[in-house]
C-alpha cells in the first residue's frame, strides 16, 4: 500500500465529507467541492476522518493521489488557497473593475480578466495582485492565465511575476 494513502485525512471542525456512488463531496465555511469516486479505492469516512485503501496492489498508487486530492479539498473548504502576483515595469497596473481584472501592462490596449466562478481576485496595491479561492487547482491555473498575458522577460526582469519567483537575467550584448 501507498504510504501517503495510509495516512488518513482528518476533517476539521465545520467541514463534512459525504460518499456517494461515483462522487466524493467535501463541504466547509469557503465553500464545496466535488471529484468523481477515484477507480480501485474504496473511501470511508468515520470518527472525523477519510480513510483510503487501494482494492488491490496495482491501485496503489491511485489510493496516494485521491489522498493528495481528498487533502487539498478538505484544506481548501476549510482555509482556502490563494496565490500572489507582481507586477515589474514602468507603468504596468492592475486595478478591479466590478469582478473584472483591468491589466495595464505595455500593450496599446488595457488586458481585461474575467474572473471564474468560485475564483476572487482582489488588488491591494496597484502592483499586487491576490488571487484566491477554494480549489487549489483553479487558483494556480487562474494566476497562471493571469501570469502568461507578460511573462516575466529575461533581460529586465519586467512582466508579471509569481511573489519571490527568482528570474535569471541574461546578460546583453557587448559592443
Amino acid at each position: 500500500m501507498s504510504r501517503v494513502a495510509k495516512k488518513p485525512v482528518a476533517l476539521p471542525k465545520g467541514v463534512d465529507c459525504q460518499v456517494q456512488a461515483g462522487a466524493i463531496t467535501v463541504k466547509g465555511p469557503k465553500g464545496t467541492l466535488k471529484i468523481d469516486s477515484p477507480a480501485g479505492v474504496d473511501v470511508a469516512v468515520a470518527d472525523g476522518e477519510i480513510q483510503l485503501k487501494a482494492q488491490s496492489q496495482n491501485d496503489t498508487k491511485m489510493a496516494g493521489t485521491a489522498r493528495a486530492l481528498l487533502n487539498n479539498m478538505v484544506k481548501g473548504v476549510s482555509e482556502g488557497y490563494s496565490k500572489k502576483l507582481e507586477l515589474v515595469g514602468v507603468g504596468y497596473r492592475a486595478a478591479m473593475q466590478g469582478k473584472d481584472l483591468n491589466l495595464t501592462l505595455g500593450f496599446s490596449h488595457p488586458v481585461v480578466f474575467k474572473a471564474p466562478e468560485g475564483i476572487t481576485i482582489e488588488v491591494p496595491a496597484q502592483t499586487e495582485i491576490f488571487v484566491k479561492g477554494a480549489d487549489k487547482q483553479r487558483v494556480g491555473e487562474v494566476a497562471a492565465k493571469i501570469r502568461a498575458f507578460r511573462p516575466p522577460e529575461p533581460y529586465k526582469g519586467k512582466g508579471v511575476r509569481y511573489s519571490g519567483e527568482q528570474i535569471t537575467l541574461k546578460e546583453a550584448k557587448k559592443a
